[in-house]
């Protein structure tokens, strides 16, 4: 720390000689004419005769990364949003003063540089400097070894020298925004309309979480930020919206972990005249269509193992997987004193307050999910825990939804939506009473959707992607916090 402070010491008396000399350390007053990709895409297969040829000049502006001054001349480099360029800045060719700036610069200070292009004796395409401008100058040195740190939390902390100084970190949210605008182009060409629903809200409701409580003052009014856009966007296709998406941030005051942040991104999308088992279709189509775009194949690393996207994809329901992993029988797990059976079989400490649905939830996530890694549905969910699912018609204690699993992590929610009225009045009115007797997550009764839904909704289907988590499998990221560019840490 005190090599550190000396070295902020030294940087700061170099302004203050600038600044007493009538220069300035901090500059807006250049405009580069290209960046170090156009650079080298457009000249960089050229020879040196072509090189010299060249009647164009190039103004590039970018942070010095290495800085190599010698008696006469002096090599750097430059880096932009686009690479690095080299370049070279001669005592003979810059002036006396010009050229003893140049060599009080330091790495991590932004310039510009105007030049023309040539190739030194090691083939090395490099600018060579008519002048050399600071910018602004980096009062703080850049981290030599920034992944040696033993504070592994100071990369999110300062997410700034994070990205200033690994390349890979850069590429992680470069491909987020790429798949951001891949997941709006791909439900724009099948006629689903982009949307905005609020996101403070007067009722907390569209998924079983805490919300977090603001107030305003006008209204003297509380409000939640929203947990999930769902019952919002469902009153968008009773009002005539066929196929509405929404992709923009919730709010779960809830903890946090490799896989949970409280202010995340989310996708949801819904589709009028469309069931859980079309959403399967379509959401295969897209993790298909995002791989080979990304990666160019469909298998793509995720951790120690390799997941595999081509279709179709595994379909496992809940009662299934945990009578697989349990080495149990499903008629074990048909009711809740056999499902706390093969709980303490497996030391599993559950809440016995639960009842057969979230039991059975319960077991999967702990036993089941970590074991997934292929792409799979799991379906055959417990009406208790999916309170805004259509029935199957074929076994009424079950909705028609799935949960998508890839890589050990939950991706995906999706569910045949709820239309009957009366229906989703009584499983409100059970979750309101569950949050009576304590349940914080559980939501209250929504009048004004059960209006909604009394003005007629048509048969739809609707889906969750959480795309921090999607980012995560694409770049192969083991943490939510690595794919997040500030994400919420302890003080």
């Amino acid at each position: 720390m005190d090599e550190v402070n000396e070295q902020v010491a030294a940087r700061r008396d170099k302004v203050a000689q600038l600044k007493a000399g009538g220069l300035a350390a901090y500059r807006n007053d250049f405009r580069p004419s290209h960046t170090a990709g156009e650079i080298r895409n457009r000249h960089g297969d050229l020879a040196p005769p072509e090189l010299e040829a060249l009647s164009e000049e190039f103004a590039l502006g970018g942070r010095i990364r290495a800085l190599r001054p010698h008696g006469k001349a002096a090599f750097f480099e430059v880096e932009d949003g686009t690479g690095r360029l080299q370049v070279y800045a001669r005592r003979d060719g810059l002036g006396d003063e010009a050229y003893e700036r140049v060599r009080s610069l330091d790495v991590g200070d932004i310039v510009g540089v105007c030049g023309s292009l040539f190739r030194t004796r090691t083939n090395e395409l490099t600018i060579q400097a008519r002048e050399v401008t600071l910018l602004t100058k980096c009062i703080r040195p850049l981290p030599e070894k920034w992944h040696g740190l033993k504070d592994v939390e100071t990369r999110y902390r300062q997410r700034y020298v994070d990205l200033m100084v690994n390349p890979e970190v850069r590429e992680v949210f470069r491909n987020r925004s790429r798949v951001i605008g891949l997941v709006r182009g791909f439900l724009e060409q099948r006629g689903f309309l982009e949307v905005e629903t609020p996101m403070m809200q007067p009722m907390a409701g569209g998924a079983a979480a805490k919300p977090f409580v603001t107030h305003h003052n006008a209204l003297d009014l509380d409000l939640y930020l929203r947990v999930a856009p769902e019952l919002f966007l469902k009153r968008l296709l009773v009002g005539g919206f066929d196929r509405v998406f929404e992709l923009n941030r919730n709010f779960r005051n809830e903890g946090i972990s490799t896989r949970h942040n409280p202010e995340f991104t989310m996708l949801e999308f819904y589709q009028a005249y469309a069931d859980y088992e079309d959403m399967m279709e379509l959401t295969e189509e897209l993790f298909v269509t995002l791989a080979e775009e990304i990666h160019g194949s469909l298998r793509i690393p995720c951790g120690e193992h390799e997941v595999n996207l081509e279709r179709s994809w595994q379909r496992l329901s809940l009662t299934e997987g945990v009578a697989r992993y349990a080495g149990a029988e499903e008629s074990e797990l048909a009711t809740p004193e056999g499902l706390r059976k093969v709980a303490g079989r497996l030391g599993l400490d559950l809440d016995p307050k639960l009842g057969h649905g979230k039991l059975l939830v319960e077991i999967f996530e702990r036993l089941v999910e970590p074991r997934l890694i292929q792409p799979t549905f799991v379906t055959g969910y417990p009406l208790e825990v999916s309170p805004l699912a259509r029935r199957n018609d074929s076994n009424p204690a079950l909705v028609d939804r799935f949960e998508l699993f890839i890589g050990g992590r939950e991706l995906a929610n999706a569910f045949s939506e709820l239309n009957d009225p009366d229906d989703q009045r009584r499983r409100f009115e059970e979750q309101a009473a569950a949050r009576r007797a304590g349940d914080d997550t559980a939501c209250e009764v929504d009048e004004d959707y059960v209006r909604a839904l009394e003005y007629a909704m048509p048969p739809a289907a609707g889906e969750g992607i959480g795309i921090d988590r999607l980012i995560m499998l694409l770049t192969d990221s083991p943490s939510i916090r690595d794919v997040i560019l500030f994400p919420l840490l302890r003080t």
